[in-house]
């Protein structure tokens, strides 16, 4: 069992403003016409000091929006890219990176492959084209690595902690539905993140000329079918001092890496888990992340996770975080127009 890590206490106000206002509403946000007053009933606070809080959290950099995360496979696609970057070259090839459509994490690790990059798209030839422009501008090859099967996927952990900890959620045994073409527009919406105004579900509704019941019950069913993995605040890390992130990946036979990647999946601190195809040159196929405010913090917790999970004689490679060149939400519906009307069912 995993020994527990004292909670830092909150040292300022501003803090505990933070954590009020961020650490509880990374899910289950209210769906109802004023959000942020239902938010400051139960905070005790003004609802204008809520929205006011929530406005300086996105002005600061903490709050990236108040939006959803979507299951995998839901719409779209994307691939993890990594690429061998020449040091000297490193912030010029990054800068181009980052620029590509569709990129919305690119990152230094530690590693021979020290470039490592998401890119999205409306579909898989779409994300191809878009891997080929950075190889043709860049004059480098990026390795692939397309998810094959999620594990666990949960980055709304307990802020409080000085290493990511929640409990284990079980992912459903089928595939979530797709989002209608009909609800693409809503879904732009949900990706680009509430207006901080008091009745922001109306904003959307006038925006989609649909009424607003109708755009709460669309984003309740897909929270119910698990098409949205959550609905809150997303945060970023960083910016909250969760700065020591290590992505551990893991050579395991692939007539057993499911079962390795459920037990992975419920050890703690991990937040990420899943199985990714395996390239010319990289063998891994098992990938874990855990997030943390400590390098050794973390190391421990990787450590601990891989005896937990059965892979401590296993090959693997921990590539610490180095530098964040990017860090956005995932565009897969944002590219639509959303001014005409639409069906929200």
């Amino acid at each position: 069992m995993n020994a527990r890590v004292p909670d830092p206490a909150p040292d300022s106000e501003a803090d505990s403003l933070r954590m009020a206002l961020l650490n509880p509403w990374q899910r289950g946000f209210p769906l109802q016409e004023k959000p942020f007053d239902a938010i400051a009933d139960l905070c005790g606070m003004r609802s204008t000091d809520v929205l006011a809080g929530y406005r300086r959290l996105a002005a600061d950099g903490a709050l990236s929006r108040i939006g959803g995360v979507w299951a995998a496979g839901v719409g779209g696609a994307a691939v993890l890219c990594a690429m061998q970057v020449p040091p000297v070259r490193l912030d010029e090839v990054a800068l181009r990176v980052s620029a590509q459509a569709g990129v919305n994490h690119n990152y230094e690790r530690e590693h021979v492959l020290n470039l490592w990059f998401v890119i999205t798209g409306r579909d898989a030839d779409a994300v191809e084209s878009g891997v080929q422009a950075i190889e043709g501008a860049t004059g480098l090859a990026a390795l692939r690595l397309p998810m094959q099967r999620v594990y666990r996927i949960n980055l709304g952990f307990d802020l409080r902690r000085r290493v990511a900890a929640a409990a284990p959620d079980a992912l459903p045994e089928a595939a979530a539905p797709h989002v209608a073409t009909a609800d693409a527009a809503l879904a732009a919406l949900v990706e680009e993140g509430l207006p901080l105004v008091e009745r922001p579900y109306d904003d959307w509704a006038q925006a989609l000329r649909a009424p607003r019941d109708a755009i709460l019950g669309t984003l309740r069913r897909w929270l119910e079918q698990g098409t949205l993995r959550r609905f809150g605040a997303i945060v970023r890390h960083h910016e909250l001092g969760f700065d020591q992130n290590a992505m551990t990946v893991f050579d395991v036979p692939d007539d057993q890496v499911d079962a390795c990647g459920a037990a992975l999946a419920q050890q703690g601190g991990v937040t990420l888990c899943y199985r990714r195809a395996r390239a010319v040159g990289w063998p891994y196929n098992l990938y874990c992340m855990v997030h943390g405010r400590e390098r050794g913090t973390v190391q421990a917790a990787i450590r601990t996770a891989m005896a937990g999970a059965g892979l401590l004689e296993r090959p693997h490679a921990v590539l610490f975080s180095r530098q964040r060149f990017k860090q956005v939400g995932a565009r897969y519906f944002r590219a639509l127009p959303v001014g005409a009307a639409h069906a929200i069912a």
